[in-house]
């Protein structure tokens, strides 16, 4: 399922025109649908859209070692928060 996300952006004469010759290139409706479309188009250069099998996989065999090498290991929440900077 799609989450849709609403947000306001300031964009350059320059991105306003490449969303338009987008948006008409492919007949969208409006120029959010050009953004989505060019998404689509280059994203999966800098992000997959799903995460492989694989890659989960091996993250839980990351975890599963690490909570049988230390299975009384515990953090707290102020702990947590200092590692993440919050």
């Amino acid at each position: 399922m799609t989450q849709i996300i609403n947000f306001r952006a300031q964009i350059d004469d320059y991105t306003n025109r490449v969303l338009g010759v987008v948006k008409e290139k492919f007949g969208l409706r409006d120029k959010s649908e050009a953004l989505k479309r060019f998404a689509e188009m280059y994203g999966e250069e800098f992000v997959e859209k799903e995460v492989r099998e694989e890659f989960i996989s091996e993250v839980m065999g990351i975890v599963n070692e690490h909570k049988s090498k230390h299975p009384k290991r515990r953090m707290s929440l102020k702990e947590l928060d200092s590692l993440t900077g919050v």
